[in-house]
């Protein structure tokens, strides 16, 4: 019986940011938004390694002493994909890597196991991301909601920053990409390596290279909803519902636990 491929998860993190300078070490309930997804990364409990890449010595302390592992990387990255691509050099050739995004504190455990038994169930997977289902019209309309369409095989289509597909009179669903990607080792390597295309720059959305260029996307769909962290609005918005959370955690705590129905309208990438 063969073993199977070693599982890696790399969290990239860069201080600098156009929309929120320092978002890796806004602080929520107390730690750093980084340890939160680290911990979260952690206790999925099915990862074989799990780093943070950064460029930066503060991100890097902060990490350090929440004992988790950091590889420092180069500055000039221009996306999280590139920097974990510098980091899988280290890694075992047969490995898979997982980028998960430095910025979703509240992702639920359950989902990265979740893609991690969807990799692992078809040897012919080179690359997948995550999708959820949703209605949510305002959202829908939102250039900052990435959207996906896919194939019967549930291969990916296309992305987009526009609502896709077209709503009609019986169904208004659809679905809403979620940032995180796995890669065969040799697939993350090719991807980077390949000129960015015309849809990735016209809808700036990194994820299109690997269509232009032929390489199939998977796509699970899953019922766990997450709320990521672009602007200092949406870290209040998170911090409101983590403290939730942990509010409905303690002993006799009447307060309702998150659910994905209580979901605001969610963002997009980028």
């Amino acid at each position: 019986m063969s073993s199977r491929s070693p599982r890696c998860a790399v969290i990239p993190a860069r201080f600098a940011s156009t929309r929120f300078p320092g978002k890796p070490l806004a602080r929520l309930a107390g730690k750093p938004m980084i340890v939160h997804v680290l911990e979260r990364v952690l206790a999925a409990a099915v990862f074989d390694d799990v780093r943070v890449a950064t460029d930066d010595a503060r991100i890097g302390a902060a990490v350090e002493a929440a004992g988790g592992r950091v590889q420092l990387t180069r500055a000039d990255h221009t996306s999280g994909t590139d920097r974990v691509a510098e980091v899988a050099l280290d890694l075992p050739s047969d490995a898979w890597i997982y980028n998960v995004q430095g910025d979703e504190p509240l992702l639920p455990p359950e989902l990265l196991r979740d893609l991690v038994h969807f990799v692992e169930t078809d040897a012919a997977r080179q690359f997948a991301t995550v999708a959820h289902r949703s209605d949510d019209a305002l959202a829908f309309a939102s250039p900052h909601v990435v959207k996906v369409v896919t194939d019967a095989a549930g291969r990916a289509l296309y992305f987009s920053r526009t609502g896709i597909p077209h709503p009609s009179a019986s169904t208004t669903d659809w679905l809403r990409h979620i940032g995180i990607y796995a890669f065969r080792h040799a697939t993350l390597q090719r991807f980077v390596g390949l000129p960015r295309g015309v849809l990735e720059q016209r809808e700036e959305l990194e994820q299109l290279r690997a269509l232009e260029h032929g390489i199939p996307i998977d796509v699970l769909v899953t019922t766990h909803a997450t709320w990521g962290v672009d602007t200092p609005a949406d870290l209040k918005a998170v911090a409101m519902r983590l403290e939730t959370s942990l509010e409905s955690q303690r002993p006799h705590s009447g307060a309702p636990s998150v659910s994905a129905h209580s979901a605001h309208e969610p963002r997009g990438e980028g």
